[in-house]
């Protein structure tokens, strides 16, 4: 269903901030996010509007939740008023510090006591306290309304939270666009002015109010608003938070969720979190994940079971990116299969390691990891399948093990096989395999020919460790010597072939040096690597289009099976 919106219309700065409202950030909400980029963009905003009296300019949708008369709980727009906000604290401390300097000193004074009150707050007549119109969240009102609010600069503002810092560094960019925008030392009027006219009455929102009886989060689906959005981090913890009264049962769930997303990280928590979901449902996109969190957590019991299985998945989550993780000092095995996963940079079998994990010994779990390791292989590195199908494929097998349907590798292997690239078309592809030694890409070739290399030689090869080289038979930039072979135009076909390429040791890659074929066999014949004495055997003469060919096709024939699964 829909959310109903009440009233839901245009209102200026003035209108919203100046009407004697007070607005709060929910204690839950992120924190203080702008950086330079967004106050630049707000700064250019009003710089236009300057020149231009008659426009008005759009900051987007502010959704809010009336508690009562006079109370605002901010949904959606806390970024923009509190950047505001720090403008006008920036215009009234200039004012402050013109009147200090003796320049128009009453007029000043007075121009900086009436912004105050009138965007920022203003003393009880009882207790002649000042009650800011704007509190932020739980990380950072208290820094805003002691440091900011009061105009005091922080003693050392390198050791502050990074969402202080940023509120701080926002305070000094506008004071220092105010020094440069403002020529004469005693203009109070233009500065005031840049509150009191152009932001307050130019600066338009579409105000958005909701029932407080109905969930507000909904809203959030369907509005993109200015700056840094909500992402779906942002979303599930306003939602958590909002099904939960008890202030101890707050700040249990505040500390919980600083930790998960501590673990898991922001940016990666949405992927976190689908992963999670396809355990149980074999497609699911980003954009309703929102949306199916709300549809299944519908009370306080409901959100702790879901952090309970979020957070029991983390740490697993988190070192299936990193092999050099704590997590697996418990099975160092797997570390080899998660550096492969890694280089391969697979995701799509995240759901059916987290099943897995919980539903299978430690040794079939390493067995898994093999599994899905060779699979990628084939499927993603080698064939370039679509990958959207493996992880249908993956979300399926981790149902299968979570309901106990299959908790043996060789069961899992049968619900994978259509994702298993078969032995004639792996070999017809790795024929064909193109490998860059460029870039990113350079770790992959170094993978897999020292692991060919370790297949035909029967001792170890760490891609990462040993010292050689990659070797290009036809050079990447060949000379004239090599046209007789190599025609110019078809030269760049062939330079990452697989088959051109082979390994060599440093010294010896720099004093063969670009020689042609014939100055560089001896060096091969040589070399302490079989797949590059193998090349001096199959080539003594010349290299040429066929040989590279016939190399590449013997290497598939050993490629099918070094990457083979147990089950094939």
């Amino acid at each position: 269903m829909r959310p109903h919106l009440l009233d839901p219309r245009t209102v200026s700065y003035l209108e919203l901030i100046g009407n004697g409202k007070s607005f709060s950030v929910p204690p839950a909400q992120r924190d203080y996010s702008w950086t330079e980029e967004q106050w630049g963009d707000l700064w250019n905003d009003i710089l236009e509007l300057l020149e231009k009296p008659e426009e008005r300019h759009y900051m987007g949708a502010l959704v809010v939740e009336a508690r009562s008369d006079r109370e605002v709980v901010v949904i959606d727009g806390q970024q923009r008023l509190a950047t505001l906000g720090i403008l006008t604290l920036a215009v009234i401390h200039r004012l402050e510090t013109l009147a200090q300097r003796g320049l128009d000193a009453e007029r000043n004074r007075a121009r900086a006591t009436a912004l105050r009150g009138r965007f920022i707050g203003e003393k009880h007549p009882a207790s002649l306290t000042e009650a800011s119109r704007l509190s932020l969240n739980e990380t950072d009102d208290g820094f805003y309304q002691d440091y900011l609010v009061q105009l005091r600069t922080p003693s050392n503002p390198r050791g502050m939270p990074r969402s202080h810092r940023l509120i701080h560094e926002c305070f000094r960019y506008y004071e220092d666009r105010l020094a440069a925008l403002v020529q004469r030392s005693d203009d109070g009027e233009a500065l005031a002015n840049l509150i009191a006219e152009t932001a307050s009455r130019q600066l338009l929102f579409i105000l958005i109010t909701v029932d407080e009886e109905m969930n507000a989060y909904a809203v959030f689906e369907t509005l993109n608003a200015r700056g840094v959005e909500l992402t779906t981090t942002d979303l599930l913890k306003n939602y958590l938070f909002s099904l939960v009264r008890a202030p101890s049962d707050i700040q249990m769930l505040h500390r919980r969720w600083r930790w998960l997303v501590g673990v898991v990280t922001p940016e990666r928590f949405p992927d976190f979190l689908r992963y999670h979901l396809l355990c149980e449902h074999s497609r699911i996109r980003r954009q309703r994940l929102f949306r199916m969190v709300r549809s299944r957590v519908r009370t306080l019991p409901d959100a702790m079971e879901l952090m309970e299985h979020l957070e029991n998945r983390a740490e697993l989550f988190a070192a299936i990116s990193d092999p050099g993780n704590e997590f697996w000092s418990e099975v160092p095995e797997a570390r080899q299969r998660i550096r492969e996963l890694v280089l391969f940079r697979a995701r799509q079998m995240t759901p059916l390691l987290f099943a897995a994990w919980e539903h299978c010994s430690r040794a079939d779990f390493v067995r898994v990891l093999k599994l899905v390791s060779v699979i990628t292989f084939r499927y993603h590195v080698v064939s370039a399948l679509n990958p959207s199908d493996l992880e249908a494929a993956y979300a399926v097998a981790a149902k299968a093990v979570s309901t106990s349907e299959a908790n043996l590798p060789a069961q899992i292997f049968a619900l994978l096989k259509p994702t298993y690239v078969e032995n004639e078309r792996m070999q017809q592809d790795f024929e064909r395999l193109r490998v860059s030694t460029r870039g990113p890409r350079r770790k992959l070739a170094r993978y897999i020919l020292a692991r060919l290399e370790a297949d035909a030689s029967g001792r170890s090869v760490d891609p990462d460790t040993d010292p050689f080289t990659i070797e290009h038979i036809l050079p990447e930039n060949a000379d004239s010597r090599w046209e007789a072979e190599f025609a110019p135009d078809r030269q760049e076909a062939f330079v990452d072939r697989l088959g051109n390429l082979t390994l060599l040791a440093s010294k010896t890659n720099r004093d063969i040096g670009r020689n042609d074929y014939s100055g560089k066999v001896a060096a091969y014949r040589a070399s302490g690597y079989s797949l590059t004495r193998a090349v001096a055997e199959m080539a003594p003469e010349e290299w040429t289009p066929a040989l590279l060919e016939h190399r590449q096709r013997k290497l598939a024939v050993r490629a099918v099976q070094l990457w083979r699964s147990d089950f094939d």
